[in-house]
Protein backbone atom coordinates (compact mmCIF):
# COMPACT_ATOMS: atom_id res chain seq x y z
CA UNK A 1 0.00 0.00 0.00
CA UNK A 2 1.16 3.05 -1.05
CA UNK A 3 1.51 6.31 1.06
CA UNK A 4 1.75 6.12 4.98
CA UNK A 5 -0.41 7.39 8.02
CA UNK A 6 -0.56 8.82 11.50
CA UNK A 7 -2.75 8.31 14.11
CA UNK A 8 -3.37 10.99 17.12
CA UNK A 9 -5.65 11.79 20.17
CA UNK A 10 -6.54 14.72 21.63
CA UNK A 11 -6.70 15.16 25.39
CA UNK A 12 -6.48 12.03 26.50
CA UNK A 13 -6.14 11.31 30.09
CA UNK A 14 -6.70 7.37 30.03
CA UNK A 15 -3.57 5.89 29.48
CA UNK A 16 -5.00 2.74 28.80
CA UNK A 17 -7.59 3.79 25.58
CA UNK A 18 -3.87 5.64 24.76
CA UNK A 19 -2.11 2.13 25.02
CA UNK A 20 -4.44 0.19 23.28
CA UNK A 21 -4.86 3.02 20.44
CA UNK A 22 -1.46 2.68 19.56
CA UNK A 23 -0.50 -0.81 20.02
CA UNK A 24 -3.64 -1.27 16.89
CA UNK A 25 -1.58 1.67 15.09
CA UNK A 26 1.18 -0.52 15.31
CA UNK A 27 -0.80 -3.69 13.99
CA UNK A 28 -2.48 -1.25 11.42
CA UNK A 29 1.22 -0.22 10.15
CA UNK A 30 1.12 3.26 10.93
CA UNK A 31 4.05 5.15 10.47
CA UNK A 32 4.13 7.00 13.56
CA UNK A 33 1.72 8.24 16.58
CA UNK A 34 1.03 10.76 18.44
CA UNK A 35 -0.92 13.00 21.56
CA UNK A 36 -1.89 16.13 22.00
CA UNK A 37 -2.83 18.29 24.89
CA UNK A 38 -2.21 14.89 26.68
CA UNK A 39 -2.23 14.10 30.32
CA UNK A 40 -1.55 10.46 31.18
CA UNK A 41 1.37 8.39 33.01
CA UNK A 42 3.43 6.63 30.18
CA UNK A 43 4.31 3.81 31.77
CA UNK A 44 0.13 2.78 32.89
CA UNK A 45 -0.02 3.25 28.97
CA UNK A 46 2.35 0.31 28.46
CA UNK A 47 0.21 -2.15 30.30
CA UNK A 48 -2.30 -1.99 27.04
CA UNK A 49 0.53 -1.26 24.46
CA UNK A 50 2.05 -5.14 24.98
CA UNK A 51 3.35 -4.97 21.69
CA UNK A 52 5.69 -1.68 22.68
CA UNK A 53 4.72 0.13 19.98
CA UNK A 54 6.77 3.41 20.82
CA UNK A 55 9.66 1.32 20.71
CA UNK A 56 9.13 0.31 17.37
CA UNK A 57 7.52 3.69 15.52
CA UNK A 58 7.73 7.48 16.43
CA UNK A 59 5.97 8.47 18.70
CA UNK A 60 5.12 12.41 19.32
CA UNK A 61 3.60 14.30 22.17
CA UNK A 62 2.75 17.67 21.31
CA UNK A 63 1.75 20.15 24.15
CA UNK A 64 -1.27 21.87 21.93
CA UNK A 65 -2.25 22.10 18.94
CA UNK A 66 0.20 25.42 18.25
CA UNK A 67 2.72 23.25 18.27
CA UNK A 68 1.72 20.66 15.54
CA UNK A 69 3.00 19.60 13.02
CA UNK A 70 3.50 17.43 10.30
CA UNK A 71 4.91 15.97 7.19
CA UNK A 72 4.81 18.13 4.32
CA UNK A 73 2.00 17.00 1.93
CA UNK A 74 0.54 15.08 5.12
CA UNK A 75 -3.39 15.96 5.42
CA UNK A 76 -5.14 16.35 8.75
CA UNK A 77 -8.35 14.29 8.95
CA UNK A 78 -10.20 15.08 12.16
CA UNK A 79 -12.34 12.09 13.52
CA UNK A 80 -15.46 13.84 15.01
CA UNK A 81 -19.32 13.68 14.96
CA UNK A 82 -20.46 16.53 13.25
CA UNK A 83 -23.70 17.77 10.58
CA UNK A 84 -21.45 18.29 8.00
CA UNK A 85 -18.44 15.80 8.56
CA UNK A 86 -18.19 13.31 5.66
CA UNK A 87 -18.88 9.32 6.42
CA UNK A 88 -16.33 7.53 6.76
CA UNK A 89 -17.54 4.73 4.02
CA UNK A 90 -17.66 7.81 1.64
CA UNK A 91 -14.30 9.02 2.51
CA UNK A 92 -11.33 9.11 -0.23
CA UNK A 93 -8.78 8.80 2.30
CA UNK A 94 -5.48 10.66 1.44
CA UNK A 95 -1.92 8.33 0.78
CA UNK A 96 -0.43 10.77 3.24
CA UNK A 97 -2.52 11.30 6.30
CA UNK A 98 -2.66 11.69 10.04
CA UNK A 99 -5.73 11.26 11.90
CA UNK A 100 -6.62 12.72 15.38
CA UNK A 101 -9.69 11.82 17.55
CA UNK A 102 -11.07 13.51 20.74
CA UNK A 103 -10.51 12.70 23.81
CA UNK A 104 -12.75 9.93 26.02
CA UNK A 105 -15.96 11.70 27.43
CA UNK A 106 -15.36 14.96 24.74
CA UNK A 107 -14.98 16.24 21.58
CA UNK A 108 -12.14 17.08 19.09
CA UNK A 109 -11.47 21.31 20.18
CA UNK A 110 -12.94 23.20 17.40
CA UNK A 111 -9.33 24.86 17.34
CA UNK A 112 -7.81 21.22 15.81
CA UNK A 113 -11.02 21.19 13.73
CA UNK A 114 -9.96 24.45 12.14
CA UNK A 115 -6.72 22.47 11.64
CA UNK A 116 -7.89 19.67 9.48
CA UNK A 117 -8.45 19.29 5.99
CA UNK A 118 -10.87 17.09 6.50
CA UNK A 119 -13.47 15.97 8.98
CA UNK A 120 -15.16 12.18 8.92
CA UNK A 121 -17.29 10.35 11.14
CA UNK A 122 -18.21 6.85 11.53
CA UNK A 123 -22.24 6.26 10.78
CA UNK A 124 -23.54 5.34 14.40
CA UNK A 125 -26.08 6.59 16.80
CA UNK A 126 -23.92 7.52 19.27
CA UNK A 127 -20.31 7.79 20.21
CA UNK A 128 -17.96 4.61 21.11
CA UNK A 129 -14.56 4.35 23.02
CA UNK A 130 -11.55 6.46 21.47
CA UNK A 131 -9.61 3.44 20.62
CA UNK A 132 -12.69 1.54 19.04
CA UNK A 133 -13.01 4.70 16.86
CA UNK A 134 -9.48 4.16 15.64
CA UNK A 135 -9.83 0.94 15.23
CA UNK A 136 -12.38 1.32 12.54
CA UNK A 137 -10.67 4.51 10.65
CA UNK A 138 -7.71 2.44 10.39
CA UNK A 139 -9.77 -0.46 9.33
CA UNK A 140 -11.54 1.62 6.49
CA UNK A 141 -7.94 2.87 5.39
CA UNK A 142 -6.54 -0.37 5.01
CA UNK A 143 -9.90 -1.95 2.76
CA UNK A 144 -9.52 0.85 0.94
CA UNK A 145 -6.38 2.05 -0.10
CA UNK A 146 -4.92 -2.13 -0.04
CA UNK A 147 -4.44 -4.65 -2.65
CA UNK A 148 -7.24 -7.23 -2.15
CA UNK A 149 -9.25 -9.55 -4.29
CA UNK A 150 -12.42 -7.92 -5.40
CA UNK A 151 -15.52 -8.95 -2.55
CA UNK A 152 -18.07 -11.52 -4.82
CA UNK A 153 -21.42 -11.03 -5.76
CA UNK A 154 -22.77 -13.34 -3.71
CA UNK A 155 -21.73 -14.10 -0.39
CA UNK A 156 -18.48 -16.16 0.61
CA UNK A 157 -15.09 -16.13 -0.69
CA UNK A 158 -13.92 -14.36 -3.23
CA UNK A 159 -14.02 -15.69 -6.95
CA UNK A 160 -11.07 -13.34 -8.29
CA UNK A 161 -7.68 -13.42 -7.26
CA UNK A 162 -5.74 -10.11 -5.94
CA UNK A 163 -4.04 -8.30 -8.79
CA UNK A 164 -0.94 -8.37 -9.17
CA UNK A 165 1.81 -5.98 -8.20
CA UNK A 166 2.66 -3.86 -11.35
CA UNK A 167 6.12 -2.76 -11.46
CA UNK A 168 6.74 -0.40 -14.22
CA UNK A 169 10.12 -0.96 -16.20
CA UNK A 170 12.52 1.85 -17.31
CA UNK A 171 11.00 4.82 -19.19
CA UNK A 172 13.48 6.78 -21.80
CA UNK A 173 11.81 9.40 -23.90
CA UNK A 174 14.93 9.40 -25.76
CA UNK A 175 15.19 5.54 -26.11
CA UNK A 176 11.76 5.47 -27.65
CA UNK A 177 12.58 7.98 -30.17
CA UNK A 178 15.49 6.22 -31.48
CA UNK A 179 13.21 3.83 -32.23
CA UNK A 180 10.48 5.17 -33.89
CA UNK A 181 12.51 7.41 -36.04
CA UNK A 182 16.23 5.90 -35.75
CA UNK A 183 17.53 8.06 -38.88
CA UNK A 184 17.01 11.33 -36.73
CA UNK A 185 19.30 10.68 -34.43
CA UNK A 186 22.46 9.50 -36.77
CA UNK A 187 25.26 11.97 -36.59
CA UNK A 188 27.18 13.54 -39.65
CA UNK A 189 31.02 12.75 -38.90
CA UNK A 190 32.85 15.79 -38.15
CA UNK A 191 34.38 18.07 -40.87
CA UNK A 192 38.26 17.77 -41.52
CA UNK A 193 39.56 21.18 -40.33
CA UNK A 194 42.90 19.63 -41.80
CA UNK A 195 41.94 20.71 -45.06
CA UNK A 196 40.55 23.95 -45.51
CA UNK A 197 40.31 25.38 -49.39
CA UNK A 198 41.89 22.32 -50.57
CA UNK A 199 45.27 23.32 -48.52
CA UNK A 200 46.92 22.02 -45.85
CA UNK A 201 46.98 23.74 -42.53
CA UNK A 202 50.05 25.47 -41.19
CA UNK A 203 50.67 22.99 -38.68
CA UNK A 204 50.23 19.99 -41.15
CA UNK A 205 53.25 20.79 -43.00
Amino acid sequence: MRGYFGIGIEGASKPFNVGTLFRSAHAFGASFAFTVDADFRDERANVADTSRASEQMPYYHFPDHDHLFLPDGCRMVGVELTPDAIELPSFKHPSRAAYILGPERGNLSQEMQDQCDFIIKIPMSFCVNVAIAANIVMYARLISLGRFAPRPVRAGAPTEPKPEAFYGGWISRTRDKRKADPEKFRQAPPPDYSVIDGTLDDDDD
